[in-house]
């Protein structure tokens, strides 16, 4: 009972601000800066159609849909491979190899921005979103790697043996009898590069400087010089920002969580 009582506390306190962000961007303005908090209001969706108006609203949105379907689309395609190497082939090299993945899981990618700028600058590859989703691509990497080799080591050998026995080549077996067993861990993997990709700031902050190379991340900043005041649209872009990361994990919730917990213990 006690567990239960505080995961409802826990609940609530994660979940407020999400309310209180979507709770606001319904509100008439008057009601949104009040000394006292109002719960009961009247909707009101004025404030969606002066989020979404701003000048290259829908550049913002296609640039960061680009990038991120992109970079997770690219990790999980190398990540296959690559994890598959590691959970089942044996070379020299090989801990090698896994201890350089951690190491890039683990590294603060911010730190690296100024260095990242004027590689990219002496290439001449800034204001470019291949770039951009090269770079988020590299970012989503090693977490993708590790989770998938966690679960390729799980499959049982026995499986792809028989395949083999069976007449089937490396890369048959590989697609007929791993591959339809990974899609946890394909979910997971893919929802956790999603949301950061789709949330990075630094990156784009720094690499991006044309309004035409921009994403939906860096555009939220503007919206106090773009409105003043206008705490309602600021809400209302904040909030459709926000949908599509609730609808993916939404709809992958169940074997992401299940699919990160199994690819961390196995193998």
């Amino acid at each position: 009972m006690g567990k239960n009582v505080l995961a409802l506390c826990l609940a609530v306190l994660f979940l407020f601000p999400v309310y209180w962000m979507f709770s606001s961007s319904l509100k008439p303005s008057s009601e949104i800066l009040t000394k006292d908090p109002v719960f009961v209001f009247v909707p009101t969706f004025e404030h969606y159609p002066t989020a979404t108006g701003v000048d290259r609203f829908w550049t913002y949105v296609a640039n960061s849909l680009t990038v991120t379907i992109g970079a997770v689309l690219l990790a999980l395609i190398v990540a296959l491979a690559a994890s598959f190497a590691i959970a089942r082939m044996r070379f020299r090299g090989r801990k090698g190899i896994v201890l350089a993945v951690m190491l890039a899981q683990m590294a603060p990618w911010e730190v690296m921005v100024i260095a990242m700028y004027m590689i990219m600058r002496d290439a001449d590859l800034l204001n470019s979103i291949p770039t951009l989703t090269v770079i988020y691509f590299v970012m989503v990497l090693p977490f993708t790697i590790w989770t998938l080799r966690g679960f390729i080591a799980a499959v049982p050998k026995e499986l792809e043996e028989a395949a083999l026995i069976d007449g089937c080549s490396r890369t048959q077996a590989f697609f007929k009898v791993i591959f339809p067993l990974l899609a946890p861990g394909l979910m997971s993997t893919s929802l956790f590069g999603f949301i950061t990709a789709w949330n990075e700031f630094a990156m784009v902050l720094i690499l991006n400087k044309d309004a035409e190379a921009h994403t939906l991340p860096l555009w939220l900043t503007q919206f106090q010089t773009a409105f003043g005041s206008d705490w309602g649209a600021t809400m209302a872009a904040s909030s459709l920002f926000t949908i599509p990361v609730l609808i993916v994990f939404l709809f992958l919730q169940r074997r992401a969580v299940g699919g990160m917990t199994a690819g961390a213990v196995k193998g």
